[in-house]
């Protein structure tokens, strides 16, 4: 009888063994799924992702090249430029929000202020090299100002020369990377305030060196997780106002950090940039590994900087010249253009693992009558620098991606399988021990 009453006992708890490892085969993933979910909400109960969100831990650095003009004069005179590439001049990015807001309906408001300290270890050169570039006031201005009456434009060219603002600059690197005094730029910031990016030193970063880049609302995922990081304004837009089209003026997507969680192929990565004045949008690539976690890469597709000729929907961009290049005229005070490629690699909680940016800077040169700074210089798309930020997750962040997207997905699936394994095993044991022994027992 006590043999009996085993057998049933064991034939009982390997069927509940086989029930369980079968349920967790189900909702094990749901039950990951639902992890990920609580802990990716911006609220700062979730200690360790809040702080990633608002003091962002990942090492972010900015290497720069500047395209040194070996030719000033002789381009002047409309001879082809001559051009040595300087650098690297390497930064390290710091960012933090600041200001942070919640909100009744589930958004968040923040200024986000991103800080660059040079590394001298890490860069080929210092920041007190001196390289020469075209002057974007002069030459960009003159473009700008092409259409006007011949009479302004000389006042245009007077202007400069009181000034002593010449075609091109020759300074060292800090100074044109962090702002130089110009007589010039005071005078358009006391007359014409609003004309220039910035209201003091003028520098090709100098805006973004201890700046923010607007307020931005974003959605917390609290009530619908799809929602996360999701831009709900801009500086209280909601839309754009720089572009021809309704299409072209909206703003889409994310603040360009995380995305919602869940990511597959299929997937696009929109995101709002306010540096290139308009949303943007990458695509799946292909899958990859980084330290062992699985990943996709995203890219910049081919159509994001097409010319309207090109791709119909980006003539709301336009002015513009060949595919592959921004004008950002209409939202900035130079005539420059962008050529810029984006890549990075995340997982399937929308947070990227690796960011890879890179961006030149051109001016598009022409002679311009009346302005005699232009001298014979050739319609031309100059290439002035160009710098690439890269940024990755390790240390202890990363040993936790891999702990909780890898590990413990593993050790479920292992859990899984040994209690099926383990249930089955406990059945074919009893039912052995039952026809060895002819023990007669009601099976259930």
């Amino acid at each position: 009888m006590n043999k009996s009453k085993l057998a049933i006992g064991l034939l009982v708890v390997g069927t509940l063994t086989v029930v369980f490892g079968t349920v967790l085969v189900f909702v094990g993933p749901i039950i990951i799924d639902n992890q990920i979910v609580k802990n990716l909400v911006i609220d700062p109960k979730n200690e360790m992702s809040y702080t990633m969100w608002k003091d962002v831990p990942v090492p972010f650095f900015m290497t720069v090249y500047f395209f040194n003009v070996l030719n000033p004069t002789e381009v002047l005179a409309g001879e082809k430029p001559m051009v040595e590439q300087r650098g690297p001049y390497v930064y390290r990015k710091h960012i933090q929000k600041r200001n942070i807001t919640f909100h009744p309906n589930h958004t968040v408001s923040y200024l986000e202020y991103r800080s660059y300290f040079f590394e001298p270890s890490m860069s080929v050169g210092n920041e007190s090299d001196v390289v020469t570039i075209p002057n974007m006031l002069v030459l960009g201005a003159a473009v700008m100002m092409e259409n006007l009456p011949f009479a302004v434009r000389l006042m245009i060219s007077t202007t400069f020369k009181t000034f002593k603002e010449g075609p091109f600059l020759t300074k060292s690197v800090g100074k044109l990377m962090w702002g130089y005094d110009s007589k010039l730029v005071d005078f358009l910031n006391k007359w014409l305030p609003g004309m220039l990016p910035s209201t003091g030193k003028f520098g090709l970063f100098a805006e973004f060196n201890n700046s923010n880049t607007g307020l931005f609302t974003i959605h917390t995922g609290k009530d619908d997780i799809r929602l996360i990081h999701k831009v709900d304004s801009w500086n209280g837009l909601t839309k754009l106002t720089n572009w021809k089209t309704p299409q072209c003026n909206m703003i889409n997507g994310t603040a360009g950090q995380m995305w919602p969680p869940f990511i597959t192929k299929e997937s696009t990565l929109p995101f709002y940039s306010p540096d290139a004045c308009r949303s943007l949008e990458m695509v799946y690539q292909r899958e990859g590994i980084m330290e062992g976690i699985p990943l996709y890469r995203y890219v910049a597709p081919k159509t994001l900087f097409a010319n309207g000729s090109d791709y119909a929907p980006n003539e709301g961009f336009c002015p513009c010249r060949q595919s592959g290049l921004l004008n950002v005229s209409s939202c900035r005070s130079s005539q420059c253009t962008h050529d810029l490629l984006i890549s990075l690699s995340l997982q399937e909680t929308g947070v990227p693992l690796n960011v890879s940016i890179r961006l030149q800077l051109n001016l598009y040169m022409k002679k311009v009558s009346g302005i005699t700074e232009t001298g014979k210089i050739s319609e031309v798309m100059m290439p002035m620098m160009w710098f690439e930020e890269n940024g990755y997750i390790d240390g202890e962040i990363l040993t936790t991606f891999h702990t909780n997207l890898v590990l413990l997905p593993m050790v479920m699936v292992y859990m899984q399988y040994c209690f099926i394994v383990l249930g089955l095993a406990t059945i074919l044991g009893v039912v052995l021990l039952y026809y060895r022994n002819k023990v007669r027992f009601p099976l259930i």
